[in-house]
């Protein structure tokens, strides 16, 4: 969010400490803060006390509480709490995303098109979960899709959203996503004017640029309603970009709104089919299904849409029961998840030996991460011994008898054969509980059938993630300022997006290849940049804030 006018001073809220300003916009200001309980940092929202109007307070209100209905999407910022101030301006308590927004990704570089595709369909499945709840954004664009710390896309900014029926004007959206239905004398607004957004979302992560912005030309409001009512939006003339992607997004931007995309998750399939085409991972769908007796969406592409059903639980268990504990009356089920190589089918338990020694007690064992092993083959069986009592204690009762089986000699001579018999089987016992205590605890016993939970390696969800920058240290240098800093793990492709902030707004992002940039020196005395460390694979890390003294 910028704005050209000094953002207010930060209202005084219990329970959180202010650290600084983070934007401001037309309507509010947001700030960043730190929360004492939980101990976190925290983005806040605060109305302006200027546009306390007529309803103001109300439709903020009412983006507080989209915002909750939405916020437990993935690809949705999520709301801690709403309040209202001691001064008596409102504020919003929502999930702090320290990476830079895509408005000002896509500005420094383009986005590759695995990304934008990946995104497309994330943010996609997010309107999606808007529109089955009843509600329009009505301001998709990139500067309102923000960047969590696990590199994933949020939707943001619900401050004119409305439900889908309401006739209402699509004042406050933004010209260059914006359908040409929108500069109508009676503007209109619905899902097509989403999946339109939607569309020149992606666009212009693909082309730096607006989808009607001409470099060099002229790109005020009123030459961008012209292009947008009256122009096909210019190709991306990618290489890289297929034919088939082009098509989507010309769909999605149709003029006519009866020519786009029937719905949001209908736009994040045509995506889908992008990806399958290229050969990319496909993008889950996530979208909440509110009837989950009728099963997942099935589509012509496969089941590609993830759908989050509603989990119930049993409160009147006694004891409780966890996962260990089962019905009796029915027989364990194929343990299912959303990654095939997870999938793990129901494990055969062998018949207990039917031996007459008292049985150990065990703690009770977790069997969704513990598998069942099979007890390693017999060894040492003495002669004479049929394998069977080796290895289970006692033959079968209806077992046949060797037709020349030698009687015993005598009965010490039956009790002894017992009493070596009962050895074995415990020293087999023995040596299986050996082998299953070192197959759970990481021993080197070799099991001769592996689970496949067992051979998934541990995944690490945040090895990969890109580090900050150390902190820029600036240096005056007559007119100017030099910025420094260090990157904590230099890698091949390396690259830092930077830009200069004042009270007064954010100014234009740029990327470079070099830990320095120059910079004029501020007029107030004090300057200050922000920095991005970007892989070569555009994944970007935190940003890092410096200042000169």
């Amino acid at each position: 969010m910028s704005g050209k006018r000094p953002p207010a001073p930060p209202p005084a809220l219990a329970g959180f400490t202010y650290v600084e300003v983070l934007g401001s916009g037309g309507f509010a200001d947001v700030y960043l803060y730190e929360q004492q309980l939980p101990r976190r940092r925290v983005a806040v929202k605060v109305l302006l006390a200027d546009r306390m109007g007529a309803g103001a307070a109300e439709q903020f209100a009412a983006e507080a509480n989209v915002m909750a209905l939405l916020s437990t999407h993935p690809a949705i910022v999520t709301i801690y709490q709403a309040g209202v101030s001691d001064d008596g301006r409102p504020y919003l308590v929502m999930e702090y995303c320290s990476r830079p927004n895509l408005q000002v990704r896509s500005r420094a570089q383009a986005f590759s098109v695995a990304e934008a595709l990946r995104v497309g369909v994330q943010v996609a499945a997010a309107v999606e979960t808007a529109h089955r709840a009843g509600i329009l954004h009505r301001d998709i664009k990139p500067a309102n899709i923000l960047v969590t710390e696990y590199n994933r896309p949020a939707l943001t900014d619900f401050g004119i959203a409305t439900t889908a029926g309401a006739e209402e004007s699509s004042t406050g959206m933004s010209i260059p996503w914006s359908p040409p239905e929108a500069f109508s004398d009676q503007p209109a607004s619905g899902v097509a004017t989403d999946v339109y957004a939607l569309g020149a979302t992606v666009y212009t992560l693909l082309a730096g640029r607006s989808p009607f912005e001409q470099p060099g030309g002229r790109n005020s409001g009123a030459d961008l309603i012209q292009r947008i009512e009256t122009e096909p939006a210019a190709p991306l003339g990618r290489p890289d970009v297929p034919a088939s992607l082009e098509a989507v997004l010309e769909r999605a931007m149709s003029k006519r709104p009866g020519d786009r995309y029937e719905s949001a998750v209908a736009f994040a399939r045509a995506l889908q089919r992008v990806q399958i085409e290229l050969a990319h991972s496909v993008t889950p769908i996530d979208i909440l299904d509110d009837s989950p007796e009728e099963g997942p969406d099935e589509d012509e592409d496969g089941e590609l849409t993830r759908v989050r059903g509603i989990v119930s639980i049993e409160p009147h268990t006694a004891p409780a029961a966890g996962p260990t504990r089962r019905r009796p009356e029915a027989a364990p089920a194929a343990e299912t998840t959303d990654d095939p190589t997870l999938r793990r089918s129901p494990v055969a338990i062998p018949p207990v030996a039917s031996v007459a020694l008292p049985a150990p007690t065990a703690p009770p064992v977790d069997d969704t991460i513990a598998a069942v092993r099979p007890v390693p083959p017999q060894f040492g069986a003495p002669v004479g011994i049929p394998p069977a009592a080796a290895g289970q204690g006692t033959a079968p009762a209806d077992a046949p008898v060797p037709p020349h089986a030698p009687a015993p000699a005598s009965r010490r001579g039956l009790w002894i054969g017992l009493a070596v018999a009962a050895s074995v089987v415990l020293t087999a016992g023995a040596v299986a509980a050996v082998a299953g205590m070192l197959g759970v605890f990481g021993g080197s016993t070799e099991d001769p059938v592996k689970s496949p939970a067992a051979s998934v390696a541990p995944q690490d969800p945040v090895g990969d993630l890109v580090p900050a920058v150390s902190d820029p240290v600036g240096v005056v240098q007559g007119g100017e300022v030099v910025f420094t800093w260090v990157n904590p793990d230099p890698k091949e492709g390396d690259a830092y997006i930077w830009y200069p902030y004042t009270l007064d707004g954010n100014g234009q992002a740029q990327r470079i290849l070099t830990t320095s940039v120059t910079l004029p020196a501020d007029p107030s005395g004090r300057t200050c940049i922000k920095v991005t460390l970007q892989r070569s694979d555009s994944t970007t890390g935190p940003e890092t804030r410096g200042c000169t003294p």
